[in-house]
């Protein structure tokens, strides 16, 4: 069956409820009198609600209708944005520079608009002590609190503890902000400056 709306003669019912070309209501109305408005108003006959007794109608340019409707959905289709899952591993006695770079993975990620799966890998004795993983884990969710929320807790799994950390922005958003961003550079480009101490004299009249 086809998705498209009946319009025009291909409405086959004795009376319709009729709305207007700016959605007020006109009342209910035989076919062939809303036929004949529609083509006064040089507009269309469009059933827009066809399980309704009587059916509901709307005048409108249907063409038009049908191609704004079609570029919507092109542009929603080109703003979607899948949320992508990234992983980061840490060792449970991390020093504090290897540290910081891990961190900045995850600021990355979550203002990107991406999930982070942060995963501590125990090894040897180090799986005796899980609290060391767990402050780790606690300590990160902490640090990167205004870009992300930890969305699924700390937890083992196997010789690993795993924790799932979600941006607050959403993919689309993230996207959309990376854009302006990139288009305030190209409209205001930074003007080169002299270096000091090169600065060349006007000329005196």
């Amino acid at each position: 069956m086809s998705a498209e709306p009946r319009i025009n003669d291909r409405i086959r019912v004795p009376e319709v409820r009729l709305v207007g070309p700016n959605g007020e209501q006109v009342g209910i109305v035989s076919i062939g009198d809303a036929l004949k408005l529609a083509q006064e108003s040089d507009l269309d006959l469009v059933e827009v609600a066809a399980t309704a007794r009587p059916p509901v109608c709307k005048l409108m340019d249907y063409g038009k209708f049908k191609y704004e409707s079609a570029m919507k959905a092109r542009e929603a289709r080109r703003n979607q944005a899948y949320t992508i899952i990234k992983e980061i591993k840490l060792r449970p006695k991390i020093d504090p520079h290897d540290y910081e770079t891990k961190k900045g993975h995850v600021v990355r990620f979550l203002k990107a608009g991406d999930k982070v799966k942060v995963t501590i890998m125990f090894r040897g004795r180090e799986q005796s002590r899980p609290e060391l993983g767990f402050r780790l884990l606690q300590r990160l969710a902490e640090d990167v609190t205004d870009l992300g929320f930890v969305e699924s807790q700390p937890k083992q799994d196997g010789r690993n503890m795993i924790m799932v950390i979600g941006p607050h922005k959403k993919k689309a958003e993230a996207k959309a902000e990376k854009a302006a961003a990139k288009a305030r550079r190209d409209e205001d480009p930074v003007e080169e400056q002299a270096p000091v101490g090169d600065e060349v004299a006007a000329p005196q009249e």
